[in-house]
């Protein structure tokens, strides 16, 4: 990767997070490879990839998970998604399993409003002035960030078989910069009557996945496994969200714990983070690494006779690779 310098490891995962008002984490992941890759059966047996295991597209995988999250008894009521996550059948999916969705999608994704069927740039131009409501979207360090939103009846097109074709709220949701003027696009669905600060409520949610996704990196070293397999990879994502899944949840108690002691010492503080929670717990309660001359020499040993193993295990690969017609 001319990016990077040199070669480096590429492993796409799809992510899902689970987020209510009172926080959010990562639940569960599935590991992304091309069609290209999938059909490669020599990699396939190097890397351990399972044979009934076929190529999924990321909605694919994102549906997957969704299910699994139903059958294990996971509550809730809408499915979040980016432009990726904008096709039909994930959409009818969501519908099958009760849920509604915010997701995005592109500009010359085609609606059809009770007038005419047109594009979602065409139908946002046709928009009056006074159909935009300015709302605000939360706040950052910065200040508050607020957005100009328009929300337009739409003709549901995914709905499942078997389901009433008049069964809820079918809309467009539409975001305007305020200076900039650039426009967003949100496909979206609801079993029942929605508001729209509860549709731009829910396309705020949407980055808490991206949050937890960074976090999980930054905090619990999500992206950091330098694995080549099958099962080393889910090995080493499973103890990184289990970390995550730990200071997330904890923060999230220690944040209500503290809405309800309400104390006045408190009132001036930002609620606590994993990033915070993990500074104490390293300061007060997990024991500091060790620094004495035998641990250190032990583990000097330990890593150069595996990086010697490592050595002899590519020089054994790339001679079978130099002889394999």
């Amino acid at each position: 990767m001319q990016a990077l310098g040199g070669v480096a490891l590429c492993q796409v995962a799809v992510h899902l997070t689970f987020a209510t008002a009172a926080g959010h984490c990562l639940i569960d992941r599935r590991l992304y490879f091309t069609k290209e890759w999938a059909a490669d059966e020599e990699r396939r047996e190097l890397t351990g990839v399972p044979d009934e295991l076929c190529f999924a597209t990321k909605p694919h995988l994102a549906e997957d998970m969704l299910r699994t999250a139903g059958r294990q008894g996971i509550p809730a009521s809408f499915f979040l998604g980016d432009e990726v996550y904008g096709g039909r059948e994930l959409r009818t999916a969501c519908r099958e399993l009760g849920l509604g969705y915010v997701v995005g999608v592109r500009s010359n994704h085609q609606v059809t409003t009770p007038a005419a069927r047109l594009s979602v740039a065409q139908a946002a131009a046709r928009l009056p002035k006074q159909a935009w409501q300015r709302m605000r979207t939360g706040a950052g360090q910065k200040g508050v960030r607020d957005y100009d939103w328009a929300m337009i009846e739409v003709i549901a097109d995914d709905t499942p078989d078997g389901h009433d074709l008049d069964t809820g709220t079918s809309v467009l949701l539409v975001r305007r910069h305020r200076y900039t003027r650039t426009v967003s696009y949100y496909r979206c669905f609801a079993p029942g009557p929605v508001t729209l600060a509860r549709l731009v409520s829910l396309v705020c949610h949407r980055w808490r996945v991206e949050d937890d996704f960074q976090d999980a990196k930054e905090i619990c070293h999500l992206d950091k496994g330098q694995v080549t397999c099958w099962n080393s990879w889910h090995r080493w994502s499973v103890i990184a969200l289990v970390a995550y899944a730990f200071l997330a949840v904890t923060a999230a108690l220690e944040r209500a714990a503290q809405t309800g002691r309400n104390d006045p010492a408190e009132a001036d503080l930002v609620p606590l983070s994993s990033h915070e929670l993990l500074r104490l717990l390293r300061a007060l309660i997990l024991p500091p690494p060790r620094r004495d001359r035998p641990h250190l020499l032990w583990w000097s040993t330990w890593r150069r006779r595996h990086q010697h193993r490592a050595r002899l295990c590519h020089r054994r690969w790339h001679a079978y690779a130099d002889t394999t017609p």
